[in-house]
Formats: structure tokens, C-alpha cells, sequence
């Protein structure tokens, strides 16, 4: 007879394959075996998880809680198990990763070849997005975030500090010419990001004082991946993280503005975890790559002191908290 674990790592089979055929192939039963187990767990628990048709399985809301729940115990059973095998074994296992599409594609991306070569037997799922994820539930280990973070029991480690910068394409600057001074912008088309009202604010020191000019522009969107392109198309000028622009800067496509008075405004790259995951090595091992890819990358740009920027040390677990 199953012991509770292993009905609730059956449960979730299901529920992660969609069908009872699918879950039957990764525990090892048959799909009948799969079926009465689930239907000895109902039966046990009083009330029906799981509404059956001919074409789908569908969680019922008693089915969402105990899936919700049976997540939580399965991560706290294999955050434990992993934490003990850590020290003996090598880091093994499959991560689930949040990227914005900036990050995933234009970063990451080219580096996970080093990854894999140093840890052969670690599996990675991403999943690309802007949108906001609920992290326990769908399953993330590691979700890479910018900025501030909101209050939150989930765990966060700083991979760098970020800068900003504004940039337009060669193509823009020859047909609407260059700002020399921020007062400038008021002539040009700025692009900002419809999704943070104050993006619409830049910020300058002149003559050791903080000057905010307040941009505008033809278009703002919610993705700084579109702003780029924008951009790059010669729509008009942009102020994004270093991130976002840096290859297009790297390559020629956009041109840094407004160095010499630009206040850049720092803000920090985090990697977010569920509490326990940062326990184990699989994830130890990711989040010092981050750390290592992106406190090193050649694309960082040179801070006012004139000193390539160092890579921060390994920083400390622990609750989420704003950045000052």
C-alpha cells in the first residue's frame, strides 16, 4: 500500500501529465494502478480530487488545495533528502527557472553551454516571461527579478547592481541630432515603460545637483524587449538597464547619451526562491554561475571612478527585503 508521500508524488504525476497514462510511465505502474490509487486517496480523504471526462482530468477546488499542499511537503521532503546527499554526491537534478525574455534570451541563453559542461547531470525548464508567477505554486526554484522586491516569506540572494543607461540608434541621431545637455530631450522622442509611471522621469547631476527632466514621447510599452527593438528602428531614445541594451550597444546599434551628467541609479539583479530551495546544491551551484556570469560580463559598463566594476561577494539567504 502507498505511503502518503508516495500518493501525493503520484497525485501530482497526474496532475503534471494531465492523464493517468502519462503519470503511469514516470512512477513505474500501470495506468489502472495509477487510476486506483488515486481513487483509494479520495475515497480515504472523503472527497473527489480530481473530476474525470473522456477528454481531460480536472483538479477540483478540494483537489487544488491538496495539490498546493502536497507540493509544499514533496519540495520540503527533497529539500532535506538533497541537503544530506549535498556533501557526498555531486550536484544532480532538474531546476525550473523564471527569466524575463531579456535575461533568458540575450544572456543566458549563450552561456548555459559552460553550464552543462561543468554540471552534466543538472536538467533546466525555463519559463520566459514578464508576467508575475506565484513561484510555489508552479513549481520554481529560481525566479531572476530587478529592483525592489515586495515584502515576502521567499528567499533572495542579490546577483549584481545594475545601471542605467539612455541610448538611441546611429539611424535616430543622424536624422534628429544629439542631445548635448539633458534640457535637450525636450526636443526628441523618448520611449519609457508604461508599466513603472516613473520612467517617464530621468534623472541628471548638474553642477553637483540632482536635476529630474521629465521625458515624453510618441509610444511607451510594458516591455523593455519592444523599447529596444524600438529603439534600434530608430523610434527615438531609450533609458533601460545595462541589460536590456547591452548587446545592441555591443554591437553598434544604439549609442550611449548623456554620460557626463547621467545619473544612472543603480538597482540590483536578485535571484528568488521558495524558503529551503537555496539548500540545495543543484541550486547553489546556479546561483553562483549567475553570480559569475554577470559580475564579470564584458559588457559591464565603467563606473565614474574609472574602475571595472567587481563582482559581488557571495551574499547572504534570507527573507526578502527593499533595497535601499
Amino acid at each position: 500500500m502507498a505511503n502518503p508521500s508516495q500518493e501525493m508524488g503520484v497525485f501530482e504525476r497526474v496532475i503534471e501529465r494531465g492523464s493517468f497514462a502519462g503519470a503511469a510511465q514516470d512512477v513505474g505502474l500501470s495506468p489502472s494502478a495509477v487510476s486506483k490509487l488515486i481513487t483509494r486517496l479520495e475515497q480515504r480523504l472523503g472527497v473527489r480530487l480530481i473530476t474525470r471526462t473522456t477528454r481531460r482530468l480536472a483538479l477540483t477546488a478540494e483537489g487544488e488545495i491538496y495539490l498546493r499542499r502536497a507540493r509544499e511537503i514533496l519540495d520540503a521532503i527533497n529539500a532535506a533528502e538533497s541537503e544530506i546527499a549535498s556533501a557526498r554526491t555531486s550536484p544532480r537534478g532538474h531546476l525550473r527557472v523564471l527569466a524575463p525574455p531579456v535575461l533568458a534570451i540575450d544572456h543566458l541563453g549563450p552561456a548555459l553551454p559552460d553550464f552543462f559542461a561543468r554540471h552534466p547531470r543538472i536538467t533546466l525548464d525555463f519559463l520566459v516571461t514578464n508576467r508575475a508567477v506565484d513561484l510555489i505554486g508552479e513549481n520554481v526554484d529560481i525566479a531572476l527579478r530587478t529592483g525592489d522586491l515586495d515584502d515576502s516569506s521567499l528567499v533572495a540572494r542579490k546577483i549584481v547592481d545594475l545601471r542605467r543607461v539612455i541610448c538611441a540608434s546611429p539611424k535616430y541621431l543622424a536624422r534628429n541630432g544629439r542631445p548635448i545637455q539633458p534640457s535637450d530631450l525636450s526636443h526628441h522622442a523618448c520611449l519609457t515603460l508604461s508599466r513603472l509611471p516613473q520612467s517617464a522621469i530621468w534623472s541628471f547631476r548638474v553642477n553637483d545637483t540632482l536635476m529630474p527632466v521629465t521625458v515624453r514621447g510618441p509610444l511607451s510599452a510594458d516591455s523593455a524587449d519592444m523599447l529596444v527593438k524600438l529603439a534600434i528602428e530608430g523610434a527615438g531614445i531609450v533609458r533601460l538597464g545595462e541589460i536590456a541594451v547591452a548587446n545592441a550597444i555591443q554591437n553598434g546599434l544604439l549609442e550611449p547619451l548623456l554620460q557626463d551628467s547621467h545619473e544612472s541609479e543603480d538597482f540590483p539583479l536578485w535571484a528568488v526562491m521558495p524558503p529551503g530551495r537555496q539548500r540545495t546544491l543543484k541550486v547553489r551551484v546556479f546561483l553562483d554561475f549567475l553570480i559569475e556570469l554577470f559580475g564579470s560580463a564584458s559588457w559591464r559598463l565603467i563606473p565614474e571612478t574609472g574602475r571595472p566594476e567587481q563582482p559581488p561577494p557571495n551574499a547572504r539567504s534570507g527573507r526578502n527585503r527593499r533595497s535601499p
